[in-house]
């Protein structure tokens, strides 16, 4: 069957393509949440594709396809086939490289902001992450040193000032006394802000923002704007991390159908359990399957997100949060003998406002 007729005989629902070469190795993996659309789009409009889209349409000779319920469902497994594959023409999820750690090292006594591809323990740093992309903590970490000017080029403080002191980069830390005595309050309020215990330093930055703005000064206006905006990119997988090690027993619906839905039961970064069910299933078959999958578990405990998991730790964090799902986190004690009737009032809670949803849906179509 030739390419073109192959994909117009894809099916118009999520799943993940793999794309091959005339050698029948994959090259490619993507997900899609329409599967003939996205497939299609290869073929169309090829001028405005980037150049790494059009090198692998270019080595293209045939594609497979795995059919999901869902689009979250087509994430993860295409996640995972980047993983055990890892196709040419997939570059984001292959080098471990692209993971990287914003740390507070101290350099002769000294705290110092810096940038790190690995996590050493006990070494007496301060390490937040794994973040997926390094160029945005480079820029998180550029942006509030200028911004708080604390950029010294002489971490050492010997011999006097350094160069950035005298182009006005460096408050002066590099002289001690009370420039130094200011330097560690900065550092204090951003490991507080990375900690998600206090945002002066944000409020701070949107003061000068809209200072600059008031006085006509555009250009600063914008580059405050684009610390903001690397700095919340940061804190956003910082949540991603902190509700993932928190480890929690998580209940999620997603309707497929007006009278079909699918039931995911959640721990950490693990799936656990995944039916496709109908609306008039019964809630008590539902129950005792996630009272045996979640009791196979251990207690709620934290848990460490290594590098190789923090791809799965956002998409099902990500997911939970997008509003095409509705969740609900289950308390350990309630999987206790005695306490299984709070339960019930959970999925009652659940398919009501999965019914109410499709409803509103059906009503503004």
């Amino acid at each position: 069957m030739k390419l073109k007729e192959k994909v117009t005989s894809l099916p118009l629902t999520p799943g993940v393509y793999l794309m091959k070469d005339s050698l029948g190795h994959i090259i490619y993996v993507g997900k899609a949440k329409n599967l003939k659309r996205r497939v299609k789009s290869y073929f169309q409009q090829s001028k405005a594709h980037p150049q790494k889209i059009k090198k692998m349409v270019a080595n293209l000779d045939d594609f497979d396809y795995v059919l999901t319920d869902t689009e979250f469902e087509a994430f993860l497994l295409e996640c995972k086939l980047i993983k055990e594959l890892k196709p040419h023409f997939n570059k984001k999820m292959k080098s471990p490289r692209s993971y990287t750690y914003l740390v507070i090292n101290i350099v002769e006594e000294k705290r110092v902001l810096e940038m790190a591809h690995s996590l050493v323990k006990n070494d007496g740093n301060l390490y937040f992450g794994p973040y997926i992309n390094k160029h945005t903590v480079e820029r998180a970490i550029v942006g509030i040193k200028e911004a708080f000017k604390i950029c010294c080029s002489n971490p050492s403080m010997k011999h006097g000032p350094c160069l950035n002191y005298t182009l006005g980069l460096c408050i002066g830390m590099c002289l001690g006394g009370s420039a130094l005595e200011q330097y560690n309050r900065i550092l204090d309020k951003i490991i507080a802000l990375l900690n998600r215990t206090d945002t002066e330093i944000l409020e701070e930055i949107e003061q000068r923002m809209l200072a600059a703005s008031e006085q006509f000064q555009f250009e600063l206006a914008v580059k405050y704007r684009n610390i903001l905006e690397t700095i919340n990119a940061l804190l956003y997988k910082e949540q991603v991390i902190e509700f993932t090690k928190a480890n929690q027993n998580i209940v999620v619906i997603e309707s497929i159908t007006e009278s079909t839905y699918k039931l995911f039961l959640i721990k950490g970064n693990k799936i656990l359990f995944r039916e496709k069910l109908n609306n008039h299933q019964k809630q008590g078959n539902i129950k005792n399957k996630l009272l045996t999958y979640f009791k196979k578990t251990h207690p709620c405990s934290s848990i460490v997100v290594s590098k190789n998991e923090l791809d799965e730790a956002q998409i099902i964090y990500s997911y939970l949060k997008s509003g095409n799902c509705r969740y609900r986190i289950i308390p350990d004690d309630w999987l206790e003998a005695g306490n299984e009737s709070f339960i019930d009032n959970i999925f009652e809670e659940l398919l009501e406002e999965m019914f109410t949803i499709n409803h509103k849906t059906i009503e503004s179509s």
